[in-house]
């Protein structure tokens, strides 16, 4: 866990309605600002200037100035209540970040080109046709575990292996079993060009791309790879014709319900590769910190174990079952709140603007700090404990926007309902047979674009005897 978790120092508060306070974070070098300590562990040194100094901050990396706002009212404001002020950073004429590898997609773009493709894509993701993916979920997950090693007292890294299980998911839904020969060489690619567009964004000494650097040539090398991947199946089914009831086919089909025209080529190449990126990443990660949520508090382990046999009863889970499993839900849910998939939500004003008494000039960088929302102790009690239990009783959170795992407005997460029906299902899946135990000292969280834990997470894992059905 976090170091600072422990003697936690509570930040300046203001009332609801009170202006806020911007405090300059000292210790900025010339040049260079706070990139030199940033760089080394943006999470831990974002939530240690928001407990020392309060919820919002001022601070540069380099030529760059950034806000980082840590309250639930700023969250509102950027994110609803002046939505169409603040937009993305990526510029599609100058790509840094994420538009690198996902070029105009949903989560880069933004103005008329994000509000057509949202229009297009929204309906894809609407639960009711959602809920005909979950079975095929539950089919790869049984797949998927029936091939872990027969020794179970041997250790596997959960956090590769939720990311691997995730991706397998993504690839069977996004594109049936096209791509599931392929699936180390996407999860190598999508490794290393994730990681090379967080440095991009963040390091103000990171080479520009047109550097023959050996990274820039390794980037340029598993892009490539992803193109001729994603161009090809897109080239395959249009050419083909034939119905898989994919989501590659359900973008295909898909029409601006104003215009009646659809997505082209390199629009579908930026839409597919976005699903597909964020489609596994963040869950993979949201898994992966439950097991280890779950591994180090015993007492919670063992009443989501009690749940998922009475529930379940040995029979695979299904859709169906999702209400009757509520604290599966609720363990789920909180370990987005300690462990978000995205600590902080980036945006940029593009118009001179007040916010909380602060005036922005037009260009102002904004993040919402939403790892420390989910632990402000203003909003949560107890709020840096994994108390499934809050869910379950109705008191989540004192405000509304202190709780933003998918983000909020106009522009939250598409795959918001995915994520929640994959996440739950898998963990009550896995848990019937097996009870995960964490088998390593420490286990510390990096961002890395989503929220991962640094170097994985070796567990054991020990068989557990499954309630049979009364058919069985």
């Amino acid at each position: 866990m976090l170091a600072s978790e422990c003697g936690t120092v509570r930040p300046a508060m203001v009332d609801a309605g009170s202006s806020f306070k911007l405090v300059d974070v000292p210790g900025g070098l010339p040049l260079f600002g706070h990139a030199g300590v940033f760089k080394k562990d943006p999470l831990q040194t974002m939530a240690d200037w928001w407990r020392r100094y309060g919820d919002v901050l001022r601070f540069r990396l380099g030529p760059k100035t950034l806000h980082l706002f840590s309250h639930p009212d700023l969250a509102e404001e950027v994110l609803i209540k002046q939505a169409d002020r603040f937009v993305k950073v990526y510029d599609p004429r100058r790509p840094v970040g994420l538009a690198l590898v996902l070029g105009n997609g949903l989560v880069t773009s933004s103005g008329e080109i994000w509000k057509r493709h949202r229009r297009i894509i929204q309906p894809i993701f609407h639960r009711t046709r959602l809920t005909a993916m979950a079975d095929r979920m539950v089919q790869i997950g049984e797949h998927r575990i029936a091939g872990w090693p027969k020794q179970t007292e041997q250790p596997i890294d959960i956090a590769a292996e939720m990311m691997a299980l995730t991706l397998e998911v993504i690839s069977h839904t996004m594109f049936t079993t096209s791509v599931v020969q392929h699936i180390d060489q996407i999860s190598h690619a999508l490794r290393i060009s994730l990681r090379y567009a967080f440095d991009s964004f963040h390091n103000p000494l990171h080479p520009p791309a047109w550097l023959p650097t050996g990274r820039n040539r390794e980037f340029r090398r598993v892009m490539a790879f992803m193109d001729d991947l994603i161009y090809g199946l897109i080239a395959e089914r249009r050419g083909s014709g034939k119905r898989h009831d994919d989501l590659l086919d359900r973008l295909l089909d898909a029409r601006d319900e104003e215009s009646g025209a659809g997505l082209t080529d390199q629009e579908l190449r930026d839409e597919a590769l976005t699903i597909f990126a964020a489609g596994h990443e963040t869950t993979a990660n949201a898994l992966a910190w439950t097991w280890y949520l779950l591994a180090i508090h015993p007492d919670v382990k063992a009443r989501f174990h009690e749940e998922v046999d009475r529930v379940l009863q040995g029979k695979r889970p299904t859709v169906d079952d999702l209400p009757n499993l509520p604290y599966t839900r609720a363990l789920f849910d909180e370990s987005l709140r300690l462990f978000p998939p995205a600590p902080a939500i980036q945006r940029k004003a593009v118009t001179d603007t007040m916010i909380g008494g602060l005036a922005l000039p037009a260009g102002s960088v904004v993040l919402i700090g939403t790892y420390n929302l989910h632990r402000h102790p203003a909003f949560w009690s107890d709020p840096e404990r994994f108390l499934p239990e809050r869910w379950l009783k109705g008191e989540r959170s004192l405000a509304r926007y202190a709780y933003l795992p998918f983000g909020a407005g106009p522009r939250a997460c598409v795959g918001t309902h995915f994520a929640l029906i994959e996440g739950p299902l898998l963990l009550a899946l896995i848990g019937q047979y097996y009870d995960l135990r964490l088998a390593q000292d420490r286990v510390e969280p990096q961002l890395m674009v989503t929220l991962r834990p640094k170097g994985g997470i070796l567990m054991t894992r020990h068989p557990r005897r499954r309630v049979a059905t009364s058919a069985a």
